[in-house]
């Protein structure tokens, strides 16, 4: 594994968790971990589990024992770490976003096209694909119990940068992180919704915008959390957005509307999506995740009204393995389904989702976004993959 910040410690509990609680076909063995300090790379394989650790990434190229390669850096350097990679054979697991920019998904995924031909596999790390409730809402999608799908309304809150003394932490630099909170958080509703209604977003218009463009130079980052340097601290310009809002259509006919900002006061992690259909809605909200609300307008007129459903029944997705009904599982739990899903599709040679595909479709979509915003929200298209996308 390439980083141990805040996705690395993710990551890395879900492969120390997931032989433990699944019966899969392969086992994983947490060989090497890679950091550019020494010394908090060390700690970091001591605390997290892994055999040893290095300062280059090169190292798990080359190394023979190794047959993945899961990647937890900042986007800038996703392409060059998953183009050796899977040049050298090495089945790859990349975080989201894909890459920085089209160019990088697109040569990403070409290199993903050619490795499936030789068995070496690829993913994306969409994670929240992985939540029970969120399968189950796709499950009832495609069995057809909303119908005819007509709205879809995706938001997703946080407020870790609303104060303007927060630090230009390397989520705030564009060449860095590719985008601010259009990528970061954006990126995960695009997917969710995509994934859950089956269709895809054709064209979009747009708005952003970012409310504090200097901040102060950090003296020490990791993750979400960073300190500014103390007293009269120089500043640096913040060059990605903090929020993005957007309209656009679905391929199978739906409009929808989406939010995402990291400037909403108050709000955490607070993802929210609800789909509108010809026979009922159903609702995810993150902050009550082993829970769907669902409206079936098939019923007799004195019996609706949205019912919880807690998912959390050995029947529901990927709840087999876990506790008895009632007992709720966490955030950490879809990294650990993620990983469930990797090493079954390495193991049986299939291809995992979502695809490099899928991800470069949601690059394509990020892309649309910001072409809009600076054309003054003028509709924009979303490009073809021109390679298939599974969604």
């Amino acid at each position: 594994m390439v980083g141990y910040a805040f996705m690395g410690a993710a990551h890395s509990q879900a492969w120390r968790t997931v032989n433990r609680v699944y019966d899969l076909p392969a086992r994983a063995r947490m060989a090497l971990i890679c950091g550019r300090d020494t010394a908090k790379v060390a700690d970091a394989a001591d605390r997290l589990g892994w055999d040893a650790y290095t300062t280059d990434w090169r190292d798990l190229i080359n190394r023979d024992d190794i047959d993945v390669v899961d990647i937890c850096t900042p986007g800038d350097s996703h392409a060059e770490i998953a183009l050796a990679a899977l040049a050298a054979g090495k089945h790859v697991l990349c975080e989201k976003p894909l890459a920085n920019t089209v160019e990088e998904a697109r040569a990403m995924t070409a290199a993903a096209d050619v490795a499936r031909a030789a068995g070496v596999r690829s993913m994306c790390g969409f994670n929240y694909r992985r939540v029970p409730a969120v399968t189950m809402m796709r499950q009832l999608v495609a069995d057809g119990r909303l119908g005819v799908i007509r709205h879809v309304r995706a938001t997703y809150l946080q407020d870790w940068i609303v104060d303007p003394q927060f630090p230009l932490v390397w989520r705030l630099q564009k060449d860095r992180a590719g985008s601010g909170a259009l990528g970061d958080i954006g990126a995960h509703i695009i997917d969710l919704t995509q994934f859950v209604t089956g269709q895809r977003i054709s064209g979009v218009s747009a708005v952003t915008e970012t409310f504090v463009k200097e901040r102060p130079l950090p003296a020490e980052s990791s993750g979400l959390a960073a300190t500014a340097d103390g007293g009269a601290a120089p500043t640096g310009q913040v060059t990605v957005d903090d929020a993005a809002v957007f309209v656009a259509r679905l391929d199978g006919g739906a409009l929808a509307t989406y939010e995402a900002s990291r400037f909403a006061t108050g709000r955490k992690n607070a993802l929210r999506v609800e789909i509108n259909g010809s026979l009922g809605s159903v609702l995810f909200d993150l902050e009550r995740l082993n829970e769907l609300e669902f409206y079936d307008a098939t019923r007799p007129t004195t019996e609706q009204g949205f019912s919880r459903i807690l998912v959390t029944e050995g029947e529901h997705p990927y709840m087999s393995a876990w506790w008895p009904p009632g007992h709720i599982i966490g955030y950490e739990h879809s990294f650990t389904h993620e990983m469930r899903d990797f090493i079954e599709a390495v193991a049986t040679d299939v291809d995992p989702t979502p695809s490099f595909a899928d991800a470069l479709q949601v690059q394509l979509v990020l892309d649309a976004v910001a072409r809009s915003a600076e054309l003054g929200s003028s509709w924009a298209e979303v490009a073809p993959t021109l390679t298939p996308a599974s969604v």
